[in-house]
């Protein structure tokens, strides 16, 4: 349709780009790829240097890139943006957002945050499998969610055995009236079992209370982890240990697992109208995210997707349903609730363009003839 010469896939990420890691892609080579988890290409973390990536789509002679991941993947395209305006080079440069985490601004939801809730409910099943068939029995299942909860919130609201989630927007604590092991410990006299989801990010502050935090970070600039899922483990088997009551646990974290799927249908779907919609967007000359707004797809400026990050609102209506759901408190005090209205309010308050940009989001509704490598 658009007589394109020439195809590249870079391989291993960023620093494919000037590790000269180029493979031609046909047609024939992407034939089936859909039908397969992972990526064809490779991935990594870090190695960004916007400069020399530049260099070397300037002396290749490349006129469209296409970026494909999750917020930081995104915030990188938006760096690469930034480098070949100001070089005047007449390149297209679309982001495809690609991350199970569900945690990219502004657009509804990203490729493959279905196919990751739709897995998650295997983890789920074979926890309550678990906890059903042992007295006293919880199955605790880690999902991944470093700062939104929406997978854990999704897996949560799809399967209906679940009697706890807990997720980084939302607060809780550990002992006390109305705390986490109080809850544990009512659900299991009354039900004789129960299932606990929690989001890898989740109750960070308190394990840090308890464990020497690290400042370590990954090759990604983000912040290294503690496992909440084995310290929850320990901590629910202290106190009813302390308590003198038999119990069982069992700890599921089936991270990977989840990550390595094929896509279903629907993300199947959804990828194929992010391409086209990327493919059209680029060979009129718009540099953007392409992503679905409303129900409608969308190009969005870098500095919009980039400036925040989608979480959960824990003052929303589809919290509240799953705090119906799963008959758990809220763990929050009125000190707390307050707070996370606030952030919504400011995290739902526009960003102001760079000075550089300006002239770009101004001129937002002017039509696609207008400049060959501008933003949308």
């Amino acid at each position: 349709m658009y007589n394109v010469n020439n195809i590249f896939g870079i391989q291993n990420g960023y620093k494919g780009f000037y590790s000269s890691n180029y493979v031609a892609i046909t047609p024939k080579t992407v034939n089936d790829i859909h039908k397969r988890g992972g990526t064809v290409l490779g991935t990594s973390r870090g190695g960004h240097d916007t400069k020399k990536i530049v260099d070397n789509i300037q002396d290749r002679g490349i006129n469209q890139v296409y970026i494909i991941g999750g917020d930081g993947t995104q915030k990188g395209a938006y760096e690469i943006y930034k480098e070949i305006r100001k070089r005047g080079l007449k390149v297209a440069v679309a982001g495809v957002p690609k991350t199970i985490d569900n945690d990219i601004a502004i657009i509804d939801k990203s490729f493959g945050f279905d196919s990751a809730v739709e897995e998650a409910q295997r983890a789920i099943n074979s926890a309550h499998v678990e906890a059903c068939s042992a007295e006293n029995g919880i199955g605790l299942v880690k999902l991944m969610g470093r700062y939104s909860g929406f997978i854990a919130m999704y897996a949560t609201l799809a399967s209906r055995d679940v009697d706890c989630c807990l997720i980084p927007e939302s607060p809780f604590y550990m002992d006390g009236e109305g705390g986490l092991l109080q809850y544990v410990e009512r659900r299991l006299k009354e039900n004789k079992h129960m299932v606990i989801v929690v989001a890898e990010g989740a109750g960070q502050d308190i394990i840090a209370k308890s464990i020497p935090a690290s400042d370590q970070l990954d090759a990604s600039g983000n912040k290294l982890l503690l496992d909440i899922g084995l310290w929850l483990t320990h901590k629910i088997k202290d106190h009813f240990k302390s308590k003198k009551m038999e119990m069982t646990i069992k700890y599921i974290d089936p991270t990977y697992m989840i990550r390595a799927i094929p896509s279903n249908a629907a993300d199947n779907v959804y990828c194929t109208l992010l391409a086209h919609s990327a493919i059209h967007g680029a060979m009129a000359g718009y540099s953007f995210t392409v992503g679905m707004v409303n129900g409608r797809h969308a190009y969005i400026p870098f500095y919009r997707v980039t400036s925040t990050r989608n979480k959960v609102k824990i003052t929303d209506r589809m919290w509240a349903r799953l705090l119906s759901s799963t008959n758990q408190p809220s763990f929050l005090s009125q000190k707390d609730i307050d707070e996370a209205r606030e952030a919504d309010r400011l995290a739902n308050k526009p960003p102001l363009p760079s000075v550089a940009n300006h002239n770009v989001a101004r001129a937002f509704d002017q039509s696609a003839a207008t400049s060959s490598n501008g933003e949308i």
